[in-house]
């Protein structure tokens, strides 16, 4: 018996969440001295399959070709795990949006209870999850004969990316179910890094004001760093930034080496998204604000005056 990593990618290359779900389950291989295998579904995704290949610690590439594949629907692929996954104890995914989406369904499926979003493992059967907004963690212990599982990556390091020379093999596509179907996808494209792969961070709150203040502020800042830019939801809620610079609970999970936080004042539901970040810096000129308890620097200051200081002194 083996352990099954579903790969994140998009046709053409491997997403890096990738390699941190394969740590996970190198942890939990620890204790099982199996093997793991990872499955590529795609549509001319060779190139995918054999960056999969080369990522240390796995010994197996399946690869599902096939046209109805191409968007990585949900429906289609939880079937095409679901036939797959008895001949493994585990079935992990990163916890992304495609991850949250597809193995919820391929634990129906089989009828066993999810185990979401682990940090940690303890052994092959028992892991840490993170509850009530991060501020709890629950010790979960499974005896379902596959595990399905999401791993939230910012828990584990990345494997590396080479050094693995894993045979690739072909399996038969399943059924197009044609349950759905994916109509349109806008992506936003940027210069900077990708905001949940970021080594720095520069995030802004409601106390930017404004749209206009959030980008004059702290752009320049975020240039000098060579950071990716985040927002609070109460950014993101009055309009400042789009959506998919949320980082929190209801956003992206991120955990930078850097994350520095500018007129955000900490709820939970933030915190819950930032707060393993290596280094936290938090401006804000409320000396109560809750984001100076989990900040490692904080500085009681208007954001206005101290940011352009900062830039100036970069």
């Amino acid at each position: 018996m083996s352990i099954l990593v579903i790969a994140e990618h998009d046709n053409f290359s491997l997403k890096a969440a990738t390699l941190n779900t394969v740590a996970a389950a190198a942890k939990i291989n620890a204790s099982l001295a199996s093997e793991i295998h990872v499955l590529v579904a795609g549509v001319a995704c060779g190139a995918v399959a054999s960056q999969a290949a080369a990522v240390a610690g796995v010994t197996k590439v399946l690869v599902a070709d096939a046209a109805h594949y191409a968007d990585q629907t949900a429906e289609n692929l939880a079937a095409l795990i679901h036939a797959h996954a008895p001949g493994y104890t585990h079935v992990l995914a990163p916890a992304t949006s495609n991850g949250k989406n597809t193995l919820p369904r391929v634990a129906a499926l089989l009828d066993v209870a999810q185990i979401s979003d682990i940090i940690s493992v303890l052994d092959a059967d028992t892991f840490v999850r993170p509850i009530y907004a991060g501020n709890a963690l629950a010790t979960v212990k499974s005896a379902d004969s596959v595990k399905v599982i999401t791993v939230r990556t910012t828990g584990f390091d990345p494997v590396p990316a080479t050094g693995g020379q894993a045979a690739i093999e072909a399996m038969s596509a399943g059924p197009d179910l044609g349950q759905s179907k994916l109509l349109a996808r806008e992506l936003s494209k940027s210069a900077r890094p990708e905001l949940a792969a970021a080594k720095i961070i520069v995030s802004g709150g409601r106390g930017m004001g404004s749209g206009e203040n959030y980008h004059t502020v702290l752009e320049p800042l975020a240039d000098k760093l060579g950071a990716a830019m985040g927002a609070s939801r109460a950014a993101v809620d009055a309009g400042f930034v789009p959506n998919d610079y949320q980082v929190g609970q209801t956003g992206k999970i991120v955990a930078p080496q850097l994350y520095i936080a500018i007129g955000i004042s900490g709820a939970i539901q933030h915190l819950a998204g930032m707060k393993e970040s290596k280094v936290i810096v938090a401006i804000n000129k409320d000396p109560d604000a809750p984001i100076f308890q989990v900040a490692d620097y904080g500085l009681v200051a208007d954001l206005f005056q101290a940011v352009p200081e900062l830039v100036a002194a970069l």
